[in-house]
């Protein structure tokens, strides 16, 4: 169920403003603060990232998914586990999987779109995959 949970959640949050270091669904948010929105609302953690610049470090984040969550290969992914992705060599995007007709998708405060929207998981995302991890609480 609390997969589910994380989706319903997650999905509760499309439409919403991109905005950088926002954590407000239905107001504003970017990536992280969906990924830490969703983890509070639920229950599943209370961390948060605060402080970053407009592109994050990708060092630093990941130090931080590494810290709050559990590294999970991507052959294991499910729907409301949360990837890491790379734009280039550094990665610097998170989204939450969703589960979609015949596949898996991402929920993700995306720039470009200046929104969270949810995104077919298709070849050019996954590509861009970096790493997988799973929230506390999760199986």
């Amino acid at each position: 169920m609390i997969r589910a949970q994380i989706v319903a959640e997650a999905r509760e949050y499309i439409g919403t403003k991109f905005q950088h270091q926002a954590r407000l669904k239905g107001v504003a948010c970017d990536c992280a603060g969906l990924v830490v929105g969703v983890a509070k609302a639920l229950g599943l953690s209370d961390f948060d990232m605060v402080g970053y610049a407009h592109i994050p470090d990708g060092v630093t984040l990941r130090r931080v998914c590494k810290e709050n969550m559990t590294a999970i290969p991507f052959a294991e992914v499910q729907p409301g586990d949360v990837l890491l992705l790379a734009w280039e060599a550094e990665p610097t995007h998170l989204a939450i999987v969703g589960d979609y007709p015949g596949g898996l998708s991402i929920i993700h405060a995306y720039a470009p779109a200046r929104k969270v929207v949810e995104s077919r998981m298709d070849s050019v995302w996954a590509s861009r995959v970096v790493e997988a991890y799973r929230l506390p609480g999760v199986a």
